[in-house]
């Protein structure tokens, strides 16, 4: 009998194992072929205390999974916004923001907050790491701080810069022997929970060669005291950037705003200096449509590419059902390579309108292409 499933439809994905919250379900694929899963989870919702950061290992493309190992335990600080990294050695790296000082509160806006203070912590702190020389079944117990440079958006936040706001959610890359891990700055919290953001590169020459991970350097990109904003007119939002790198080593990146457009920029020295952002557009020059959600491009290894958004004007949150995707392929100017997209096909979609499919991850294997995802409480 014919297999009849849409499998489009995310009601016939294999479930990824987490507590009652569930957030970027992102994968590398270890040296020994076993699938390694990083999961923001918690026995909350997104940001409450318990938040913490865990991974689990399939070696049957995702089927199943072993019990989930603790990057940082369910009783300790607020762990968040994973992204893994793996070098030539095999080891892996997990990069997270962490509440090491256990702030319980955090300036704000009144309103939306009564008395200015919020108490949702899970995105400042500092941005750590640890590392896993065993494919991902356990994880170092040192946790190692990554230096972030101060910039104008920080010293204007509520503290000046003395406690800083951020996240991630693009994953890391590596260009030329150095690692690149994305950040997302935050200027304040308010209406909408980051009411400014841009977006910053931190990149270590030698994070893939110490023997000892505290020893690695770091700087923060691109130079000057502003990271990747909104184009011209179109706010004070630019957050979650995802980057590619093209087949002449420019890096490429793609983020939400929130005036019904994604942006993009490209930079063509290694992040140190980008183009004046713009809204993205096809091949044949419309605009792409696309609200405050994640919007993600993979390089696949064809060396064409991939673009997940979901196709509407929205300028909020809601409305992440469905995804579709954009096939890209680079294309020659002046000035070096970009990537022109395709018009878009649907991808993934669920029955309720209100199921929120977000924070993807593709793997690539034996000439198969899989999707992660989540709605927050299953991945």
């Amino acid at each position: 009998m014919n297999d009849t499933r849409d499998n489009r439809n995310i009601a016939n994905g294999h479930e990824i194992p987490t507590e009652t919250y569930s957030d970027q379900p992102y994968i590398v694929r270890a040296d020994d072929g076993a699938w390694v899963c990083v999961l923001t989870t918690g026995p909350g919702h997104e940001g409450d205390a318990g938040q913490h950061v865990v991974t689990l290992r399939s070696t049957d493309r995702g089927q199943s999974w072993t019990a989930p190992v603790d990057v940082e335990p369910v009783d300790g600080p607020e762990a968040s916004y994973a992204v893994l990294l793996k070098a030539s050695s095999g080891r892996l790296f997990c990069f997270y923001n962490h509440n090491t000082d256990n702030v319980r509160s955090i300036r704000a806006d009144d309103p939306p907050y009564p008395g200015g203070l919020c108490y949702r912590v899970d995105s400042q702190g500092h941005f750590v790491f640890k590392v896993s020389d065993d494919h991902g079944r356990s994880w170092s117990p040192q946790r190692y701080i990554v230096p972030v440079r101060m910039m104008e958006i920080d010293r204007q936040n509520p503290y000046a810069g003395a406690i800083r706001y951020f996240w991630n959610v693009g994953k890391p890359f590596i260009y030329a022997g150095a690692a690149f891990v994305p950040l997302h700055k935050v200027g304040g919290i308010g209406y909408g929970f980051f009411t400014r953001s841009e977006g910053v590169l931190l990149r270590s020459a030698d994070l893939l060669t110490v023997s000892e991970p505290a020893d690695a350097t770091w700087e923060t990109l691109p130079d000057g005291e502003a990271g990747l904003r909104a184009p011209a007119g179109g706010g004070a939002i630019a957050e979650e950037q995802s980057f590619t790198v093209l087949s002449d080593g420019s890096f490429y990146c793609v983020y939400r705003t929130i005036d019904g457009h994604p942006a993009y920029a490209i930079s063509r020295d290694g992040g140190r200096t980008w183009t004046a952002p713009e809204h993205l557009r096809y091949a044949d020059g419309r605009l792409v449509r696309h609200p405050r959600a994640a919007n993600f491009v993979w390089r696949c290894t064809n060396g064409r590419y991939l673009y997940w958004f979901h196709n509407h004007g929205g300028t909020w949150y809601e409305d992440r059902n469905p995804v579709w995707l954009c096939g890209g392929v680079e294309h020659d100017t002046p000035e070096g390579k970009t990537i022109a997209w395709s018009q878009p096909e649907i991808v993934l979609y669920d029955d309720d309108p209100f199921v929120r499919i977000s924070y993807p991850d593709l793997v690539e294997e034996d000439g198969h292409f899989y999707l992660s995802e989540t709605q927050k409480d299953t991945a």
